[in-house]
C-alpha cells in the first residue's frame, strides 16, 4: 500500500492505449523530466486506463490525506503548472475532472482522504454516474506493470483463500450460485462449463483465455489487459485449481502490443513471487499460462476456431458435439471463456454470490463493460449494471448527440449484432431483452448513431465485414453472404428493386438457421434489424433514388444493372 498511498505526493499518468494515442507519454516524460530537473519528492507512475477516453490524457493527483484528484485532457505544457501547485500543498482546479475520497477495490478498500469541496465527486459526472465497477475495479489506478500493488488491492487474496479451503466443488457451486454468465457473447453459464471439465476424466485439461476482441469499434478487453493483467491471470488460476487443468493459454490479437506487452510482464511477475508456475503459494498447484499471439480473423473469436488456429491450423469452426469440455486442445478437455469473464472471478469469491446478484437483472446479474463510441457526445468504457435501459447509456451517460444531432439508432454486439431505434430505447440491456430485438450482447460494443448515419448503408458495412472475416467452410455462410453484399450494393448504388428486400429477408433466415457457427448464424442481424426497423430507407433508396441521410450516391440506373 505504501506504492499507491506513499509518504509523499504521487502523480500517475493514464498510459492505456488511448490515453497514450492522445500524448499521455509525452506527458509522462515531461513529469520525469521536471521531476527529476527540479529535484522534487514526488512519486511518479504509469496507470492504465480509468475509463473516460474522450477526456484523455488523464492524469491522477494524490496529496497524502487528501482526496485522489483526476486531471483531465493534460498536455506537457500543465506540467510545471500542476508542480508548482503539488508543491505548494494545492490542486489545479482547472484541470479537475472529479474526486476519489475512497474506493471499493472489492478484495481491498482504499481511503484516500477528505477536502476540496469545490471538485465534484466522480460519481456526480454524468459519464461515471450510475457506473459500477467490478470487472474495472482496478483500471487507471494502479500500475499495471506492478504486482505490488495490485496485491496491495487485494489481488491474488481470492487465489489463496481458494487453495488454502481446498473445496473445488463448493466454490464452482458459488460460481453457479452468483448465476456469472460468459460475457463473450452466448451468455452461458461460467459455472455450468467450469463443473463439465471438472468432472472430465483425462491425463491433461486446458483453460484457456479468448482475448480475440475483433468488433469494430469495441476495445474493452483490450483495455481491461492493459490495466488490470493480474486479474486475468488470477482468474485462470482459480478456474485452473478448480477443474483440475494444469495449462492456461491466452489467446491476444497481435494487434494489442501494448495489452501483449503488459500480459508478458505479469506473467513474468507472477512467476517471480511464486504464483504461476509450480507449487504454488506451497499448495502443491501446478499451473502455468502462455500467451499467444493470433493472427487477426474475426472467425477465431468463435471457440472451436480458436482452438484450430491453436492447433496450426487454419482458424475455422468444428461441427458440435463433442464440445471442447469433452474434446478440446489437442483432443483434451478445454474450458474457454472470455477476458471479462475472468475479472468476475475474484470478486465473486471474495464477497460471495449473494453479493454479485445484488447488481444486474434476475437472470442476467452482475455488470458488463461497453465501449459506447460513436455518434454520442461523450465516449469511453462504461460498465453498468444489467438491466440498465439503452437510453441511460445514450443521454444519461453519453449526454446525447453531438452537436444537437438526433439519435437515430444504436448497435449492439459488433458486426453481428442489430441496430436499434430510438422509439425502443426503453429496452434494458441484457441478454434475453437484446435478443428480443434481433440483437445480441456481444463482446459489448455500442455504437451510437444519428440522422447523419444511412441505415442501408451502415448493415452494408457489417455485412461486408462478415462476409470478408467467413471462413468460407460452410455455404450458407460464404454464399449468404455474398449474395447479400451484392444485394446491398444494389441499393445503395441506386439498382436496387424492392423484390431485393424480400429476398434480403429470406437470405438472412437461411444463414442464421443453416450456417455451422455463430459468425454466421449471428451474420444477418443487422440486415434484419434495419429491414424491420427502417425499412422506409431502404423504400427510398430503391423507389426515390435518394439516400435521406446523403450518405449513398445513389442515382436511377437501368433494371438491368
Amino acid at each position: 500500500m505504501a506504492k499507491l498511498l506513499p509518504f509523499r505526493p504521487r502523480i500517475a499518468v493514464g498510459m492505456g492505449t488511448c490515453g497514450t494515442g492522445n500524448g499521455s507519454e509525452g506527458v509522462y516524460h515531461a513529469f520525469a523530466d521536471a521531476i527529476d530537473k527540479r529535484g522534487l519528492d514526488i512519486h511518479l507512475a504509469r496507470v492504465g486506463c480509468f475509463g473516460f477516453c474522450a477526456q484523455e490524457p488523464l492524469v491522477n493527483v494524490w496529496l497524502p490525506g487528501r482526496p485522489l484528484v483526476i486531471l483531465h485532457r493534460v498536455q506537457s505544457q500543465h506540467v510545471d503548472e500542476i508542480l508548482d501547485d503539488v508543491m505548494m500543498g494545492n490542486i489545479p482546479t482547472a484541470l479537475a475532472l472529479c474526486k476519489i475520497e475512497e474506493w471499493d477495490h472489492i478484495t481491498a478498500q482504499v481511503k484516500y482522504g477528505t477536502g476540496y469541496a469545490n471538485i465534484p465527486s466522480w460519481r456526480d459526472i454524468p459519464f461515471f454516474k450510475g457506473q459500477k465497477k467490478i470487472v474495472l475495479r482496478n483500471c487507471g489506478l494502479i500500475n499495471p506493470d506492478d504486482v505490488e500493488e495490485y496485491i496491495a488491492v487485494g489481488g491474488y487474496q481470492s487465489l489463496y483463500n481458494v487453495l488454502i479451503d481446498n473445496r473445488p466443488d463448493v466454490v464452482i457451486e458459488q460460481i453457479k450460485a452468483a448465476k456469472l454468465r460468459g460475457r463473450g457473447g452466448a451468455g452461458f453459464s461460467t459455472g455450468q462449463k467450469w463443473d463439465f471439465l471438472r468432472k472430465a476424466v483425462a491425463e491433461k485439461k486446458f483453460i484457456i483465455c479468448n482475448a480475440d476482441e475483433g468488433d469494430p469499434g469495441a476495445y474493452m478487453n483490450r483495455n481491461e489487459i492493459e490495466s488490470d493483467p493480474h486479474s486475468l491471470l488470477e482468474g485462470m488460476l482459480i478456474a485452473g485449481f478448480l477443474t483440475g487443468a494444469t495449462m492456461g493459454i491466452i489467446y491476444v490479437r497481435a494487434e494489442y502490443p501494448l495489452a501483449v506487452h503488459r500480459l508478458e510482464r505479469a506473467i513474468e511477475q507472477a512467476k517471480e513471487y511464486g504464483l504461476l508456475g509450480e507449487d504454488i503459494l506451497g499448495r502443491g498447484f501446478n499451473f502455468n499460462i502462455e500467451l499467444v499471439e493470433g493472427a487477426g480473423a474475426f472467425v477465431c473469436g468463435e471457440e472451436t476456431a480458436l482452438i484450430n488456429s491453436l492447433e496450426g491450423f487454419a482458424g475455422r469452426p468444428r461441427p458440435r458435439p463433442p464440445f471442447p469440455a469433452q474434446k478440446g486442445l489437442w483432443g483434451f478437455p478445454t474450458n474457454i471463456n472470455n477476458v471479462e469473464t475472468w475479472y468476475n472471478v475474484a470478486p465473486i469469491i471474495a464477497r460471495g454470490p449473494a453479493w454479485f446478484t445484488e447488481t444486474g437483472s434476475a437472470k442476467s446479474p452482475g455488470t458488463k463493460v461497453f465501449s459506447l463510441v460513436g455518434k454520442v457526445h461523450n465516449t469511453g468504457l462504461v460498465e453498468m449494471p444489467l438491466g440498465t435501459p439503452l437510453k441511460t447509456f445514450v443521454y444519461d451517460i453519453g449526454e446525447g448527440g453531438v452537436g444537437g444531432r438526433a439519435i437515430k439508432s444504436v448497435q449492439t454486439g459488433g458486426p453481428s449484432g442489430g441496430c436499434i431505434p430510438h422509439e425502443m430505447f426503453d429496452t434494458p440491456v441484457d441478454y434475453e431483452s437484446l435478443a428480443q430485438l434481433g440483437s445480441i450482447m456481444g463482446s459489448g460494443g455500442m455504437v451510437v448513431m444519428d440522422e447523419d448515419n444511412c441505415m442501408v448503408d451502415v448493415a452494408r458495412y457489417f455485412i461486408e465485414f462478415t462476409n470478408s472475416e467467413s471462413c468460407g467452410k460452410c455455404v450458407p455462410c460464404r454464399v449468404g453472404l455474398d449474395k447479400s453484399l451484392r444485394i446491398l450494393n444494389r441499393i445503395t448504388s441506386g439498382a436496387g428493386r424492392m423484390q431485393h428486400m424480400e429476398t434480403l429477408e429470406e437470405l438472412s433466415r437461411y444463414i442464421r438457421d443453416s450456417s455451422l457457427c455463430g459468425l454466421g448464424q449471428s451474420a444477418p442481424n443487422p440486415v434484419v434489424s434495419t429491414l424491420k426497423s427502417f425499412a422506409e430507407e431502404y423504400r427510398a433508396h430503391i423507389e426515390d433514388h435518394k439516400c435521406p441521410a446523403g450518405v449513398c450516391g445513389v442515382q436511377p440506373v437501368g433494371e438491368t444493372a
